[in-house]
């Protein structure tokens, strides 16, 4: 199948390509949008605006729900004749970033695209790859967080209507890692916030939620499939009646998913995090952050979890408490440097900057 068939089987009719006037507007707000939102990682902005500067891009009608879209194996970007492209918004750079992407071998074939495995038909790691992808894109025009309802799941996130169950999820993740390693390894394409999420949960923890994401996605894209056909053939009672009762099973299906993953993130990080416990002021960091987890959290009728885990929580920290954390009288004959340690390390899986004072004990032990 030649490129044109492809392009055409996307649903992707070509209009006019942009010029290289519009195409160097873009590519300059898109860089400046991107080292505005992460000056911390130093972006190379010469080769980012010189990438994009190579980048084909078209208006174009496209699938309706789409105003964007990025082919990779033409490398070209397809905007909606409905899109007004004469300021940068998040799904133009969502498009691009995908572009900027792209990691490919000798001969010039994709094999990895952010989080997006491209040696496997399935393409695993799309779902992650899409939010983190899009909070990017949102945090670069700044979008503050919205209320949303999807599937009746109450979410409050900055992307309200494009992945915004994904990006929720990618958020709390984000949250846990810290670092901006989402963000670097999403634009990098590297392993880098893989490996962090191992060390704080499990390797199998990890699998799980890759896989959830992924399965999230398929069931909305199956959703909307479905959808779109009833839309197109109402004629068709039996058939549009057995895809409703389709959609209501994944949309079930999609909210029991949905809380499934939230709640291994919550329990794998914070069962991990709490035998890093040891003392008062490291008992109150794992507090503050397990407390402060409930802004970013989903909620929905009947929603229990958080509630529920969190009590379990505070009463095995005030366990560890009455029983010294442990410890006995015994503990004078440690060095400092092994309470130093740990507390290094709790403050690295909180996410605690090294640079803030915290008052301990060790001074205690010298």
């Amino acid at each position: 199948m030649n490129i044109q068939s492809e392009i055409k089987k996307e649903g992707i009719e070509v209009i006019n390509e942009l010029n290289s006037t519009a195409i160097n507007s873009i590519a300059i707000k898109v860089t400046k949008a991107l080292q505005n939102a992460f000056p911390e990682k130093t972006l190379n902005t010469k080769e980012i605006s010189s990438r994009l500067l190579e980048l084909k891009m078209y208006i174009a009608k496209l699938p309706e729900g789409c105003s964007a879209k990025y082919f990779y194996k033409n490398q070209s970007i397809y905007f909606s004749e409905k899109m007004s492209l004469t300021k940068v918004n998040d799904l133009i750079i969502h498009e691009c970033i995908h572009y900027l992407q792209e990691k490919t071998d000798k001969k010039g074939r994709i094999f990895r695209l952010g989080f997006c495995d491209f040696t496997d038909s399935y393409f695993p790691g799309t779902g992650l790859n899409e939010a983190a992808v899009q909070l990017m894109a949102s945090k670069c025009m700044k979008k503050k967080n919205e209320n949303a309802t999807y599937f009746g799941i109450n979410l409050n996130t900055v992307s309200p209507n494009f992945y915004p169950l994904e990006c929720t999820l990618a958020n709390m993740l984000d949250n846990i890692v810290g670092d901006n390693l989402l963000f670097d390894s999403a634009f990098n394409s590297n392993d880098n916030f893989k490996n962090k999420l191992i060390s704080l949960t499990s390797k199998k923890t990890y699998n799980t939620i890759f896989d959830n994401f992924d399965l999230l996605l398929d069931k909305q894209d199956y959703i909307t499939e479905l959808t779109a056909y009833n839309a197109n053939n109402s004629t068709k009672e039996k058939k549009v009646q057995s895809n409703c009762k389709k959609i209501e099973k994944l949309k079930s299906e999609i909210k029991s998913l949905f809380f499934e993953t939230q709640d291994l993130i919550i329990k794998s990080y914070f069962d991990n995090a709490i035998r890093l416990v040891y003392s008062k002021e490291t008992s109150e960091l794992y507090r503050n952050k397990l407390y402060e987890f409930r802004n970013i959290i989903a909620y929905a009728e009947g929603y229990t979890f958080y509630s529920k885990y969190y009590i379990n929580q505070m009463v095995e920290l005030e366990n560890k408490q009455e029983s010294n954390f442990g410890l006995n009288t015994s503990l004078v004959v440690y060095k400092k440097s092994a309470f130093g340690t740990l507390f290094t390390k709790l403050k690295s899986v909180l996410g605690l900057s090294t640079k803030e004072k915290v008052t301990t004990n060790e001074n205690f032990y010298d």
